[in-house]
């Protein structure tokens, strides 16, 4: 079912309600510039008496807003406000790319009901998600500010390893590129200058990370590997949730 709610600044989320009304959630996030449809074919090969709720986040998909402080801590505000609309008190939460950073802020902020984080492909790309200086967010942000179609295909495809269809990832392209803006720049320098280290402190539940073989480094592993569990998976691109959705919906279902 669509349904929508209406956080106190006027932002208006929109989510697709599947399977049962009470239990345990599994509520999906999507990453930056994509939309709930992408978990679609997902929630189609996860066990029926599974109750998910998938978010569009502000600006993305048919959510709308117009607010001012376009922050990880901010997203993760709109996935507290479904929760609160569907009366849960016990979600695991999932998300691909950016909605992994969300993810993790939302059980952050809600500790007592949160139970799991599971991130697709997310939290190990260095160059985003440790804490960066002015410099290198900056650095980041430029190339979008200059030529945000061309940014944007080297984002792309840099998270497409060799082999990933060709016609897959200009699809990607032309979907991301086509984000509403402001709110989609504005997302990715909320991204850029979240504080990943600071916020994992203060997350008691466990988390899992599903990560492309091929494009996680051995530093993040390094890194990361002793705060949360990581698993390499070899289904496809940065967006193998797209590409292998009966494969990711037996990866969640095994976190259940």
């Amino acid at each position: 079912m669509h349904r929508e709610t209406r956080r106190p600044d006027g932002t208006r989320i929109h989510y697709t309600a599947t399977g049962p009304a009470t239990g345990t959630a599994l509520t999906l996030i999507h990453g930056w510039g994509c939309d709930r449809g992408d978990f679609d074919p997902i929630v189609k090969h996860l066990p029926p008496e599974v109750r998910v709720l998938a978010v569009d986040l502000a600006e993305h998909g048919d959510s709308r807003s117009d607010r001012g402080t376009w922050t990880i801590e901010e997203f993760a505000r709109d996935v507290a406000a479904v929760l609160a609309a569907e009366s849960v008190d016990s979600a695991v939460v999932a998300g691909h790319s950016l909605g992994g950073a969300v993810a993790v802020e939302t059980a952050r902020r809600l500790p007592d009901l949160v139970t799991q984080v599971i991130a697709l492909d997310a939290l190990h790309y260095l160059s985003l998600f440790p804490a960066q200086s002015e410099e290198d967010v900056q650095a980041l942000l430029q190339p979008f500010r200059e030529d945000f179609a061309g940014a944007m295909r080297g984002m792309v495809e840099a998270g497409s390893p060799e082999g990933t269809d060709p016609s897959l990832v200009d699809s990607y392209i032309r979907k991301m590129a086509s984000v509403r803006q402001p709110g989609g720049l504005l997302a990715l320098e909320g991204l850029a200058r979240w504080d990943m280290d600071a916020a994992l402190r203060e997350v008691a539940q466990p988390i899992v990370l599903f990560a492309v073989r091929s494009i996680i480094t051995q530093e993040a592993i390094d890194r990361y590997g002793d705060r949360f569990r990581i698993e390499l998976v070899d289904l496809g691109s940065h967006h193998f949730p797209v590409e292998s959705p009966a494969e990711t919906a037996k990866l969640l279902a095994g976190e259940l």
